[in-house]
């Protein structure tokens, strides 16, 4: 590490209290969650279009056994009908004691069922009959190619109203991105707008080049593809890439130069590990100075 590097502030303090997300089809990524992970982490499970979702129930329960917390994404194009949505959340609740999901729209042009957005998931009753009162919803700081910025900000804001009368405690999990400062940003853009919600920054964990690009293209992440290899200074460019820099643009933007917070009331990361959960956590762990595990 050069002279420079070793004064730069650690970014140990911005892993405090992130979550992962993984598939629950993988039995090998589970069981590496349950290995790896320190009880309390938050453990989304991902939503694939096509699958039986009541498959993610036994996965779902394996975690929390653990002492982990798991969070299906539910997915709002993807339901067939009202019964299915309070099916899926009366096991994950009654089966793995599931408490919080992710309300996602789902990769659709056309709902399959009734629900074509998820404030209609919310507004279903079913999250509250199973006592279900912790929810995300999805951010996205360099927008999304399908909406646009002014729907987004106000179905955000729609959201937040509708979940603080309904009792339910809702949060923001951003899209990853490959830039800090977009994220500062949009978090300045709906703070401006009076969204106060507690958002996880979205970020790729440790990946190769092609995987990322491949994964951002499928994802919408469009404007900052080119920071994957536009500096050298992202190290190993032509094979893999990981968050440091990114961590370190957030970290340069927090008002009055606090570096031990993330900026504008974002609470924690959240890692999408497109490398592996196994190289992410080691990645993570090496970061605070834990080591690997």
């Amino acid at each position: 590490m050069s002279e420079t590097a070793a004064r730069l502030p650690s970014i140990a303090p911005i892993l405090r209290g992130y979550s992962v997300e993984i598939s629950p089809q993988n039995e090998k990524v589970i069981d590496s969650a349950l290995e790896r992970l320190e009880r309390g982490t938050q453990v989304y499970l991902t939503w694939i279009p096509g699958d039986d979702h009541f498959r993610a129930i036994t996965p779902a329960a394996k975690l929390r056994r653990a002492g982990l917390l798991p969070v299906p994404h539910i997915g709002a194009r993807h339901l067939e009908s009202a019964q299915h949505l309070d099916d899926l959340l009366g096991r994950f609740a009654g089966e793995a004691e599931v408490d919080r999901v992710l309300l996602v729209g789902g990769e659709r042009d056309k709902p399959l069922g009734p629900y074509d957005q998820t404030l209609q998931m919310m507004q279903s009753g079913f999250l509250e009959k199973h006592n279900i009162l912790r929810a995300g919803i999805s951010g996205f700081p360099e927008g999304n190619p399908n909406i646009s910025e002014q729907m987004l900000g106000e179905s955000m804001v729609a959201k937040m109203r509708y979940a603080r009368q309904a009792g339910l405690t809702l949060h923001i999990v951003s899209q990853f991105v490959f830039e800090g400062q977009p994220i500062a940003d949009w978090l300045k853009r709906i703070r401006a707008m009076g969204v106060d919600l507690p958002v996880r920054v979205g970020l790729a964990g440790p990946a190769g080049i092609a995987t990322l690009t491949r994964y951002a293209i499928h994802c919408g992440v469009g404007n900052s593809i080119k920071a994957l290899t536009k500096s050298a200074s992202f190290g190993r460019l032509l094979t893999e890439r990981d968050p440091e820099p990114v961590i370190r643009e957030l970290m340069a933007a927090a008002p009055g130069g606090d570096t031990s917070v993330l900026p504008f009331g974002a609470t924690a990361l959240h890692f999408y590990t497109f490398g592996g959960l196994k190289k992410t956590v080691e990645w993570i762990n090496a970061a605070r100075g834990n080591g690997s595990r």
